[in-house]
C-alpha cells in the first residue's frame, strides 16, 4: 500500500510540474532574457510654421523584433535642451509625449514583418517648447541657433521576439540628427570688399533645360554665420519641398544670410541703405556665373521682415536684374521711398504680404501706402494680400476655445512659405508660387 501511494504521489507531483512548467512558458515568466549592447538614437527634425522641431526618435535597438512587438507605451522619452551661447546653457527638460510608434529600418521606414529599429514620434506644436530643434538667444546675440538636446529613452514595457525578451533598455547615445528638406541644400560663403555673406542654396536634379533661381532673404532672428539657420528658422526649406518645386519645374533655391542684420544701413538702422547690398548682389551673380543652367530671365527675389527691407532696396537698385518680387512684412518704411523710385519699380512685378494683427511692422507704415502708390502710379502687375491675422490652416494646433491656434501678426511669411497666398487674376485664382513662376524679363 504504502508503495502505490508513493507511485501516486510521485505521478502527482510530475503531473503538477508539467502544468506548471507549461503554464511558465506560456506566460513568458520563464522566457529567455536577450542581452543587448548599448545602442543609439537619431532625432528626425522637420520645419514647421514656427521654426525646426524635433519630431520623431529613430531607435536602434541592435536586434530584430517583429512588427507588431511595440506600442506607443514601451517607452518612455525625456529630453534636456541647452544652448551653449547661453552664460546659464541649460534651457529646460521634461518628457515628450510619443503619439505613434512602430518598428521599422534604419531610415525610418515601417517595416512589414521584423525590424531592428523604432520610430517614436512625438507631439509638436508652436507651443511645445520641448519639442524645438532651435533656440532663440533674446537676450544676447538676438540669433536663432540650433540647439543641443538631450534625449533619453527608457524601456516600460518588455519586447517579446522569437528568441526571448528584451527589456530594461536605457539609451541615451546620439547618432546624429536627420533634418528633413534641409539636409538636401548645401552651404557656402561670399566675399566682397571685406564683407563676407554665407549661404544655403538648393539644385535641382539636373536637366536639359533652363532651371528659375529663387532667392530668399531671411529676417532678422536669422543672422550669423550658420546659413542653415535662415532655413529652419521659419520654412524657407520648403521652397524646395516637390510641391512648391512643381510649379517651377525644378528651380535653384539661394538663401543668403548677413552676419548681422540687412539692416544695417550707413547712418543707422533701417535708414533706407544697407552695409551688405553690394555682397549680396556679387554673391548673386557670382552664384548665377557658377550654375551655368539658371535661367537669367527668371531670377525671382523675395524676403520677410528684415529681408523684406532687403528684397525693396534690391528690386529699387536693381530693377531689370529681377523677374519679379515676393515681399512679406517688409520692413523699408514708405516715407523713405521717392515718388522717382516708384515710379521706376511700378513695372516690376510685385506681391506684397501682410497681416492687419502685425504690431512689428505696420503695414499702414509700410506695405499699405507704398502699394497704393505703386497702383496710383500706373503699376499693372503688382499686387496685395492684407490678411486679418496670422493662424494655423492645418488643423492640427487649436487655442482654448478650438478656434485655430494664432501667430504672431508679424508672421504672415507661414502664409508664403506653404503658398497660401492667392487672388482672381483675369478671372482665374491663382496662387503666388503659380505667378511667381509665371514670370520673366522677357
Amino acid at each position: 500500500m504504502f508503495k502505490r501511494f508513493q507511485k501516486a504521489a510521485k505521478t502527482t507531483m510530475l503531473f503538477t510540474l508539467a502544468i506548471g512548467t507549461t503554464l511558465a512558458f506560456n506566460s513568458g515568466a520563464w522566457a529567455k532574457d536577450v542581452k543587448i549592447q548599448p545602442t543609439s538614437y537619431r532625432t528626425v527634425a522637420e520645419v514647421k510654421d514656427w521654426g525646426a522641431a524635433i519630431t520623431k526618435i529613430i531607435v536602434n535597438l541592435g536586434k530584430p523584433v517583429p512588427k507588431d512587438a511595440i506600442t506607443k507605451d514601451t517607452f518612455k522619452v525625456h529630453v534636456g535642451r541647452s544652448d551653449n551661447r547661453l552664460v546659464n546653457p541649460f534651457i529646460e527638460s521634461g518628457n515628450r509625449k510619443v503619439t505613434k510608434a512602430y518598428v521599422s529600418d534604419k531610415s525610418g521606414n515601417p517595416v512589414n514583418k521584423t525590424g531592428s529599429y523604432v520610430v517614436l514620434e512625438m507631439e509638436v506644436g508652436p507651443a511645445l517648447t520641448l519639442s524645438s530643434a532651435i533656440h532663440y538667444d533674446a537676450a544676447g546675440s538676438g540669433f536663432n541657433a540650433w540647439n543641443d538636446n538631450k534625449y533619453t529613452i527608457t524601456q516600460q514595457k518588455a519586447i517579446k521576439t522569437t528568441s526571448g525578451t528584451i527589456s530594461g533598455l536605457k539609451i541615451d547615445t546620439s547618432a546624429g540628427q536627420i533634418r528633413k528638406l534641409v539636409d538636401q541644400f548645401a552651404t557656402g560663403k561670399a566675399t566682397f570688399d571685406g564683407i563676407t555673406l554665407t549661404y544655403a542654396d538648393y539644385a535641382p536634379p539636373k536637366d536639359k533645360v533652363k532651371n528659375p533661381l529663387v532667392i530668399w532673404l531671411h529676417g532678422m532672428g536669422e543672422g550669423g554665420t550658420d546659413p542653415t539657420i535662415p532655413i529652419s528658422g521659419n520654412n524657407a526649406a520648403n521652397f524646395a519641398s516637390k510641391d512648391i518645386q512643381s510649379y517651377f519645374e525644378g528651380a535653384y533655391v539661394l538663401a543668403p544670410q548677413t552676419p548681422t542684420y540687412w539692416m544695417d544701413g550707413f547712418t543707422s538702422f533701417g535708414d533706407g541703405t544697407s552695409k551688405y547690398e553690394q555682397a549680396l548682389m556679387s554673391l548673386i551673380k557670382e552664384y548665377v556665373a557658377k550654375n551655368k543652367d539658371i535661367d537669367t530671365d527668371r531670377i525671382y527675389i523675395g524676403g520677410d521682415s528684415n529681408g523684406g527691407y532687403m528684397t525693396m532696396l534690391m528690386i529699387r537698385d536693381y530693377k531689370d536684374y529681377f523677374a519679379a518680387a515676393v515681399v512679406a512684412c517688409e520692413a523699408l518704411k514708405d516715407s523713405l521711398i521717392t515718388d522717382e523710385q516708384i515710379n521706376e519699380m511700378k513695372d516690376l512685378p510685385i506681391w506684397f504680404v501682410a497681416a492687419k494683427t502685425d504690431t512689428v511692422v505696420r503695414p499702414n507704415d509700410y506695405t499699405v501706402p507704398t502699394y497704393n502708390r505703386l497702383v496710383n502710379a500706373g503699376a499693372k502687375d503688382v499686387h496685395m494680400s492684407l490678411f486679418d491675422n496670422v493662424v494655423d490652416t492645418s488643423g492640427l494646433y487649436k487655442k482654448s476655445d478650438q478656434t485655430p491656434y494664432e501667430y504672431n501678426g508679424h508672421w504672415s511669411w507661414i502664409y508664403v512659405y506653404n503658398n497660401e497666398v492667392s487672388k482672381v487674376i483675369n478671372g482665374k485664382k491663382i496662387t503666388m508660387m503659380q505667378w511667381l513662376a509665371s514670370k520673366t524679363l522677357d
